[in-house]
């Protein structure tokens, strides 16, 4: 844990003000929920609340089955992270934020298909390789009551790999399959 040195006293009614900065370093916005924990020696630690996070583990399988299924990366990922992957580098991608233009498809609920290889794909993670180019891609939003909680990611191995229908409605079937696994 890292200190901030900003010290906030609880209202009447139990609240504590996170301080504007934190919540923009954290990227924690107007009405995102917060899970709270706390240990022995009376710390409380907030945390950005992840649905699909809880599923981390039921993640992991469905990325493996899926790159095994299509032979492609499979990446499934929170509204800030990496939280599975299979086919590919997990340290490359696991666990590492999302780049602000995956950010910015999740809040538009937009699906994103590479037409063809050219020299543009979508960065997946803030610090990706920027030698990656050439990996055609599907990326579809898991909406799970109206809102964006995540999405599916299948990226091709190599360069000359292209991007189909089939591969579409799989990522479209896998983010579905989630969204509604988040709705019960």
């Amino acid at each position: 844990m890292k200190a901030t040195g900003v010290v906030r006293r609880i209202d009447d009614l139990g609240r504590v003000v996170i301080p504007k900065e934190i919540r923009k370093t954290l990227r924690i916005k107007e009405g995102e929920p917060l899970e709270i924990f706390t240990d022995r020696e009376g710390q409380i630690i907030l945390k950005k609340y992840s649905p699909i996070g809880e599923l981390s583990e039921f993640a992991a399988g469905y990325a493996e089955t899926l790159s095994k299924t299509t032979g492609h990366i499979a990446c499934i990922t929170d509204k800030d992270t990496v939280i599975a992957v299979s086919g590919g580098s997990k340290k490359e991608f696991l666990e590492q934020d999302v780049s602000r233009e995956l950010e910015q498809l999740m809040e538009d609920k937009e699906v994103y298909v590479s037409r063809d290889n050219s020299d543009i794909a979508m960065p997946i993670t803030k610090n990706e390789n920027p030698d990656r180019k050439n990996n055609a891609q599907v990326v579809y939003p898991i909406i799970s009551n109206g809102d964006t909680i995540g999405t599916v990611i299948l990226m091709s191995k190599e360069a000359n790999q292209k991007m189909n229908e089939v591969e579409q409605k799989v990522a479209q079937s896998a983010a579905t399959f989630l969204g509604t696994q988040m709705d019960i």
